[in-house]
């Protein structure tokens, strides 16, 4: 039992947001750490995601016992009911939403409050009616660095904005990577992502190069508005560089091969640019 409820949280997911937010805290910080302040921001964010990541394993429960990739998650096998996962959803996002309320400021519980209700209400419906999904979903995927921002400045510049901007751009070639791998599993659970109205991958694999295009600019933004340095901006083009070339050469083949090397090559992306904010912050 307590490994379903560890399972519930999707740690793997989880660990990605509070890493975001964890960058946002850290870009966004004008002087020395507040140690206190960033441990209950974590605290609070890893709750908050947790939950939301428990509610929607118990709305997407149905799908999830079709699919041969998640039918063996708790609530989708039938090992826990719906009311208790989502009791313990419930609390977690709750809990976690008062924590940032309570020990940052409201502006940090409000972005965590609404990135949240968006995902649960906005994206994961839409997910078994239209392709667009993704591009929604986006949106409350790319908030943890606005979370980690606005709890140590309590405000949101637009150098958070950029922060956002960047994983938000991420996500496609992640996303699509992954909806591309496993588009047969997705039709299987009702799920409609874009390859289930592209069987031939044009569409899906073009818009994975475009979003990877438009990420290499992006990264480089943060060096313009003097928050990162000059390591930033070469390790940035670098990388973002490194990251095209494989959206383009899985595009050329269009396969199951080439879209999971691209998977791995986005989740070893993401670590190798936040290690870069770290290396080469610009005190604001």
């Amino acid at each position: 039992m307590a490994r379903d409820f560890f399972t519930l949280i999707k740690p793997e997911v989880t660990s990605l947001v509070v890493a975001a937010t964890f960058i946002g805290f850290w870009a966004g910080s004008p002087g020395p750490f507040d140690g206190l302040l960033l441990a209950v921001v974590l605290l609070g964010t890893t709750l908050v995601a947790g939950g939301t990541a428990a509610l929607n394993m118990v709305i997407e429960r149905e799908a999830d016992a079709r699919m041969h990739r998640t039918a063996g998650r708790p609530v989708a096998s039938g090992r826990m009911s719906p009311r208790v996962a989502g009791a313990f959803g419930l609390a977690l996002g709750i809990g976690g939403v008062a924590i940032l309320a309570a020990g940052a400021n409201l502006l940090t519980a409000g972005v965590a409050f609404a990135t949240m209700a968006s995902y649960l209400l906005i994206y994961t419906p839409l997910k078994s009616r239209t392709w667009l999904c993704t591009l929604v979903g986006a949106f409350p995927g790319a908030a943890p660095p606005l979370i980690g921002w606005a709890a140590v400045t309590g405000r949101l510049p637009v150098e958070a904005w950029v922060m956002f901007a960047i994983l938000f751009l991420w996500q496609f070639p992640h996303f699509l990577a992954i909806a591309w791998m496993y588009r047969q599993d997705y039709a299987r659970g009702g799920i409609v992502m874009l390859p289930a109205v592209d069987p031939e991958g044009r569409a899906t694999f073009r818009q994975i190069v475009f979003f990877t295009m438009a990420l290499v600019p992006a990264t480089l933004v943060p060096f313009w508005l003097r928050v990162q340095g000059p390591v930033y901006l070469y390790g940035a083009a670098t990388l973002g560089v490194a990251f095209l070339v494989c959206g383009i050469w899985a595009a050329r083949g269009r396969t199951t091969q080439g879209a999971r090397f691209l998977l791995h090559a986005s989740v070893a992306y993401l670590p190798l640019l936040y290690a870069l904010v770290m290396l080469d912050r610009r005190a604001l």
